[in-house]
């Protein structure tokens, strides 16, 4: 079975399901979860949507990059990161490195199913958003694939099902 004390790091696009997975996952296997935006927005007091507006992409990218740095030095921890986490080499390098990554593979149909009515998602708010995911999808999946220990498809999946794949795919790593 899966070692509990070896963290776990939830990967993908935007509205792949990685917070929501992440937080049950966590109640499952009675580990800490983290969300990497709502700790930004906790640490700063504000949503990332401000954050972007007055610090830019670049800024909050840097405050996400710390972040990472801090949590991945945890042990026994689920983190749901940003979709974007993995633009960055040195958060890669660190997810690999401090924990099993998996890639929570989702179709931009249900990206936008997902994040239809979500305001928190600045790239989201302006323009046509399924481009906007199909041009984020082909500049990230590559590096979402690189990363993953393991990978596993969320389209039309219920939640419980999903956990299950991943436990199963995680326990194999370990066998």
């Amino acid at each position: 079975m899966f070692h509990r004390t070896r963290n776990i790091f939830l990967v993908g696009l935007p509205g792949a399901g990685k917070s929501t997975v992440g937080r049950q996952l966590a109640r499952t296997l009675k580990m800490d979860f983290y969300d990497t935006d709502d700790e930004i927005e906790k640490r700063c007091g504000a949503d990332i949507a401000w954050i972007f507006d007055i610090e830019g992409e670049e800024g909050f990218y840097e405050r996400e990059e710390a972040l990472i740095q801090e949590l991945t030095e945890s042990q026994g921890i689920i983190l749901a990161t940003g979709g974007g986490t993995v633009l960055s080499e040195k958060n890669r390098a660190r997810l690999s490195a401090r924990g099993s990554v998996v890639y929570l593979k989702t179709s931009i149909d249900q990206q936008l199913e997902r994040t239809l009515y979500d305001k928190k998602r600045p790239m989201l708010q302006t323009g046509n958003k399924r481009e906007t995911l199909e041009g984020i999808k082909k500049e990230r999946e590559e590096l979402y694939e690189s990363v993953a220990d393991v990978m596993v498809d969320t389209v039309d999946r219920g939640i419980r099902s999903v956990i299950n794949d991943i436990m199963k795919q995680l326990d194999a790593l370990v066998e």
